[in-house]
Formats: C-alpha cells, structure tokens, sequence
C-alpha cells in the first residue's frame, strides 16, 4: 500500500516522538511541516528528512498532504482541524479534540460531510498495556467488571515545562490536559460514559514558572486544577476519577494508576499515558498478584499509532479505532464534570460511543520503524 503522507502543524515538545515514529512506519510518511516559527520547522525537517517546509496556511491546502497532524495548542485545535477538513484533508489532532462541545460536534459532522476521517490523541489504548487489561476482561478472569478508580495526582508542570501559561488557562487544567489518557482508556475498558457527577476546584490562584526564558513569571490560574469525579459507565460500572495538580505527594502508584474491581477479582491497570507497562491480577481465591503476559509489541512510546491505525483503516476501508466520535464523547465527559460542579445535577452526557475494537495480536507486526536518515 502507498504510505498515508502526513503534514504535522505544530513543532512543539511532543513533535519530535510523532516526526521519529511516523518517519518509520512503513505505511505513513511524513511530507511537510509547519509551525509559527519557521526555524523550528526547518530543524524539524533537517532533522527528520521531512521534503518541505511550509507556513500553516499552505500545509491545510498542500495537495501532497494526505492527512494532517495537529500538534497546536488546544485552543485553536478546533480551527485547524477545521481548516483540514474543510479542504478535504483526513486530521488526526492532539488531545483534546477541541476545548468547546460545539465545535467538536461541527468538526465531526464537517468531516462525515467531507467523507474524511477525524481522529484525536491519545492512541496509548491501542498499546500493549491497555490492550492486555482489555483481554483480561473479555476473558472473564475478573469476572463482571463492578466498579474502577483513576487516579493522576501532581503539582502540575510549571516547574519543568518551557511555556506552561495554557495549562492554566480555559481549555487547559489536569482534566483536559491529562483526562483524555484516563477517559479514553476507561471508555476502551468499559465502553461509553452515560451520566458523570463532579466536584471542582482551583486551590491556587497563581503559578510560578520554574524554568526556561520565562522562570520567575507568574501565571493566573483561569480553570479548576482539581477535578474529582464519578461515572457511570454502559453496563452499569461505576467509576472514579480524580485529576489534580494540585498535590505535591500522592500514595496512589504511578505504575499502576487505574484499578477495576470485578466480580471474581482485581485488575491494576498501567499509566494510560503509557503503551507498555505492567497489567496486575489477583483473583479472590489467590494470595498474590500476578503479572499478565503483554497482548503485543506495542509497548514502548508509540505515539503515532493511531494515524497508523487511520493510515490501515482507508487501506482496509473500514472504521479506525482513534474515532473522531470516541474524541467528542471523551470531551463531553471531561466537560461534564465542572458542568456538574458549577450547577450541583448529575449531567447525563449528550453523547454516546461504543467500545473501540480490540487490537489483534499479530495487528501491524510488519510495521517495525525503520532508522531514519541523520
């Protein structure tokens, strides 16, 4: 099959794990970069042996670009992604889809529209970790799955991030900074959320920069930076999730940050932020806690995996896992938590989804990275 060519915009922290994978998969390549400093896309490009550097503008029209990676900040996700479609371009955004529930929802149906394909970050699900925690539910080792706890609990990432001020502005936070790792691995675990209620918080009124150009900067915090939640999930489930940076130690295990509690057992399931990681079961009737076997190879940081999962799904011409639907009921949900806060009601989501399909064991075995050229 011809590789999907890629066009990324955006040349930020996160670029550089999308340009190394997407440059080695044997099915995507990457065509063209854009950002709004062209010397950070020209070393992008050196770098990466991307062919052509491009402004922004001319990357969403470039008739080589077959789908558009958008590496932006989350708010102007919308208008990007907006701009790809509308030129009849696939888009697969980084997290969140958008920050508003409406322009998710326009994007989504511009696309549909279109006949092009909308996929968002995170595809960590589709990694080894979570896809093993999925197996062991389908097997019914823990039985019926009754209820999960999620936990990401931090002081946020002024400390160590060269350009912190959107974490804490409206579109940022630990909810839709971190939450789409979270939701969208509890959606791929349980299936869609049917109603949330939350409770919010923004426990310091201003941050200070802690690195980089801008150290010693302060920034006013303009959105909760503790989020605690309950969900009720398809089935019945009832999950809990915190977000926060507002905590300096937790007891909770980075390692294995979400529990799910069945009828027979116990599953600890690995940092969604993660593709490997270790997948923990111990039964009612046994002592100890057993590491399960990875599903797959995908274990390592494999960020990309879901444009490649786009590039086999137009292949194969059927739906990709990493849908544009999954992204706006990921959003819905995180959204419904502050709503729930800020009004004291249950919010019962206006969007549904249905669990994406598992990964097949030997699914992409042949797309091992190849070296990319110094």
């Amino acid at each position: 099959m011809d590789p999907l060519r890629v066009g990324i915009v955006g040349i930020g922290n996160i670029s550089g794990i999308y340009l190394k994978n997407l440059s080695g998969y044997r099915s995507t390549t990457v065509v063209a970069v854009a950002d709004i400093s062209r010397e950070r896309a020209e070393k992008a490009a050196s770098e990466y042996s991307v062919p052509n550097v491009l402004t922004p503008e001319e990357l969403l029209a470039h008739p080589d670009v077959d789908l558009v990676l958008n590496l932006t900040i989350p708010a102007v996700h919308g208008e990007i992604a907006m701009k790809a479609v509308s030129n009849g371009k696939h888009v697969y955004n980084e997290k969140p889809l958008t920050i508003e529930l409406d322009e998710a929802h326009a994007l989504v149906k511009t696309a549909k529209d279109k006949g092009v394909r909308v996929g968002c970050a995170p595809d960590t699900f589709l990694g080894a970790g979570i896809q093993t925690a999925i197996k062991v539910i389908d097997s019914g080792k823990i039985g019926d799955v009754v209820a999960g706890q999620a936990f990401m609990m931090g002081h946020g990432p002024e400390a160590w991030h060269p350009s912190p001020e959107f974490f804490y502005k409206r579109g940022g936070g630990p909810m839709l900074d971190m939450g789409p790792y979270y939701i969208t691995a509890l959606v791929a675990l349980f299936g869609g959320v049917v109603r949330t209620t939350g409770m919010t918080r923004a426990s310091f009124p201003t941050r200070t920069v802690g690195s980089g150009d801008l150290k010693g900067s302060i920034i006013t915090v303009e959105t909760p930076t503790h989020l605690a939640g309950v969900m009720e999930m398809q089935g019945g489930a009832i999950v809990e999730l915190t977000t926060s940076f507002d905590v300096y130690h937790s007891s909770h295990d980075w390692k294995n940050p979400i529990t799910i509690y069945g009828s027979e057992g116990t599953m600890r399931v690995p940092d969604p932020n993660s593709f490997g990681g270790p997948v923990l079961v111990r039964r009612h009737d046994e002592e100890e806690w057993t590491e399960m076997p990875l599903e797959h190879g995908f274990a390592e940081n494999s960020r990309g995996l879901g444009v490649l999962d786009i590039a086999y799904a137009i292949q194969e011409n059927r739906p990709q896992r990493v849908t544009g639907d999954l992204a706006l009921h990921v959003l819905d949900t995180m959204l419904s938590f502050e709503k729930s806060s800020n009004s004291g009601t249950h919010q019962v989501l206006t969007t549904t989804v249905s669990r994406p399909e598992a990964m097949a064991i030997d699914q992409y075995k042949d797309e091992v990275p190849t070296p990319v050229a110094e």
